[in-house]
């Protein structure tokens, strides 16, 4: 009797604790059999006077070593613990031979010591020593990273803490540190020139023939539809588990690393998403998420089973494990290609099931710019996706909206109505957008996506943490309106793996955006791709305009959704040229980077 192994199906549904020996190797990694698991605290440095070496290294992951670059022998680097209200000297020696950096994420500082190659400051030289200085004035989950090159992608990352200068009004009874992060055999300058030659190259989740004859995934008439517009539905991350392993606290899910608690205790979880490319879906199926910060700031408390964390974003999360159990964290890639893996246990050596990985998403019309038309049933066959005039059609009537916005031509002279028209690359509906190889398509309708769960988690069952669920917990400091506005497009080609802001790519800049002093602006981000992007503005804290007023949530990252929209208020208090980008590594690599410059008004004083 011969039995055929369906292999994605046994991937997709092995369990910790299945498998035999003869079959481990079908399990993916963060099901195999794993190590009685790594119980060991971050290493941690502190004080007014603080040294950091930065390194070649080997790492060892899931009993596999790989080349990396730590910082003191580590990866991830150090925990820097500080406290509100103490000034800090960061001794920061580079053995590498070439130029390094480091810049911490998230921090209020002078401009000089950001730490951003060619904007706040030259770099740090090989063999020499940098030291940063400033003043602590503010406290929560941060962490930092290289800015140079493609270094963070080799292990050049590490959390920051601090405390406040009083009582912590979040209690709790333990905590732990959850770095999230992604690794991969290759070095990063090959996944770079690997995605110039074909941006999908890592995508192995590609809709198949087989499955269509299954009946999964977009029909026939969809998949012809979408190839005509060379765009690929299952194109949800760059870089993916077909060469990157996720960990957590530089652990594999093999390793098991495992943070301690005695049942009935408060455990206060920072996570922090060090990854270089990865948005993880975060839960620990059996418990309950208190979200308390957000970015580092508190949060009104808000309960949920699950959060989608971007990369370069920080929760701070509040879990009540009662029962004498292990329970999993997961960290689900977005693309569902991977997991990275820990345990949460009360003794050592503990491990519990492992949940399979869920079925990947697929990029929608909302994914594509659409999400703001009302489509009802209408099939795309129906919808002119090029920058040709629309077809007539008796049964497509052209309501006088979208006849006002040019998506469709009314009927006149005993014409029908066209049909409408959603060119993926009309220019005229961005207008300030450079027309350059780097601009693929163009929004028809992007809408605002702040109050939805992230790509693929709509229909989970559970409730996913939104943006708008977020209100900050005091009035925010600056209320006034603002002073004006201003829309920037997230636009990219991923064919020719180029991104930017409003077409054009960093090194094709010709001047920084600018800003007076104190200015109050209304920034409005459209994502002209179907690719998610965490955007993050250096030096500074913004509001996002989500409907709570003077207690918006303040966040120095976030993440824009495919053809969706965020807009946030802004006030432009630090005086200094500071790094506005992508914190996906290979888009701010691509291009996706700019420079804001803030100045003093006129008789101000630098």
């Amino acid at each position: 009797m011969t039995t055929s192994l369906d292999r994605r199906a046994f991937l997709r549904g092995a369990a910790v604790t299945g498998g035999t020996a003869a079959l481990a190797a079908w399990y993916p990694a963060w099901a195999q059999p794993v190590s009685a698991g790594i119980v060991r605290p971050l290493p941690t440095v502190s004080g007014n006077d603080i040294h950091l070496k930065i390194a070649h290294q080997m790492m060892t992951i899931d009993g596999k070593q790989s080349h990396a670059i730590g910082v003191n022998g580590t990866i991830p680097a150090p925990l820097v613990r500080l406290r509100e209200g103490q000034t800090v000297r960061l001794h920061v020696e580079n053995t590498l031979d070439e130029d390094s950096s480091i810049h911490w994420h998230g921090l209020i500082l002078p401009f000089q010591m950001d730490g951003v190659p060619g904007i706040s400051f030259p770099g740090i030289k090989p063999h020499t020593t940098f030291v940063y200085e400033f003043p602590v004035v503010q406290s929560g989950t941060y962490w930092y990273h290289s800015h140079s090159g493609l270094q963070e992608q080799l292990g050049h990352y590490g959390p920051i803490v601090i405390d406040p200068a009083g009582e912590d009004p979040i209690q709790s009874d333990r905590e732990h540190v959850i770095v999230l992060s992604d690794h991969s055999p290759l070095h990063p300058h090959i996944i770079f020139q690997k995605l110039k030659q074909q941006g999908g190259y890592f995508n192995y989740q590609k809709q198949t023939l087989s499955d269509l004859l299954k009946g999964k995934d977009q029909p026939l008439k969809d998949r012809v539809e979408w190839g005509a517009m060379r765009m690929d539905p299952t194109d949800v991350s760059d870089v993916t588990g077909s060469t990157y392993t996720y960990l957590v606290n530089g652990h594999g899910p093999r390793d098991n690393w495992t943070g301690l608690f005695t049942p009935g205790e408060r455990v206060r979880l920072r996570i922090v998403n060090a990854s270089a490319m990865t948005t993880f879906n975060f839960r620990i199926p059996g418990l309950n998420l208190t979200v308390v910060q957000a970015d580092g700031l508190p949060v009104r408390p808000v309960t949920v089973d699950e959060i989608q964390v971007a990369v370069a974003e920080t929760y701070d999360v509040i879990v009540e494990p009662n029962d004498d159990r292990a329970y999993t964290i997961v960290g689900e890639t977005v693309d569902r290609s991977g997991m990275a893996r820990a345990t949460l246990a009360p003794r050592e050596g503990m491990a519990a099931e492992v949940p399979p990985l869920r079925k990947r998403p697929l990029a929608d019309m909302t994914d594509m710019g659409m999400g703001g038309m009302d489509h009802g049933d209408m099939p795309m066959a129906e919808m002119n996706h090029s920058n040709g005039a629309a077809a007539p059609s008796a049964q497509d009537p052209c309501p006088p909206e979208h006849a006002a916005m040019g998506h469709c031509k009314p009927a006149s002279d005993g014409h029908p109505a066209g049909k409408m028209e959603h060119s993926m690359r009309d220019m005229s509906l961005a207008p300030g957008v450079a027309d350059t190889p780097t601009v693929q398509s163009i929004s028809p309708m992007p809408m605002d996506r702040t109050g939805e769960p992230g790509q693929g988690l709509e229909d989970v069952g559970h409730k996913v943490l939104v943006y708008r669920d977020l209100m900050a917990v005091e009035r925010n400091p600056d209320v006034r309106a603002p002073d004006r506005s201003m829309q920037i497009h997230l636009t990219g080609n991923m064919e020719r793996y180029m991104w930017a802001f409003d077409g054009v790519k960093l090194s094709e800049v010709k001047a920084p955006i600018p800003f007076l002093k104190d200015e109050r602006v209304r920034i409005t981000l459209v994502n002209d791709t179907m690719m998610g992007h965490p955007i993050h503005l250096h030096g500074h804290f913004f509001e996002l305009v989500t409907g709570h007023g003077e207690y918006a949530p303040r966040k120095h990252t976030v993440q824009v959704q495919p053809g969706g929209t965020v807009t946030f208020d802004v006030t432009m208090d630090a005086v200094g040229d500071w790094a506005f980008h992508c914190h996906m590594l290979y888009h701010m690599h691509a291009g996706m980077m700019q420079v804001v410059t803030v100045r003093p008004r006129g008789g101000d004083a630098q």
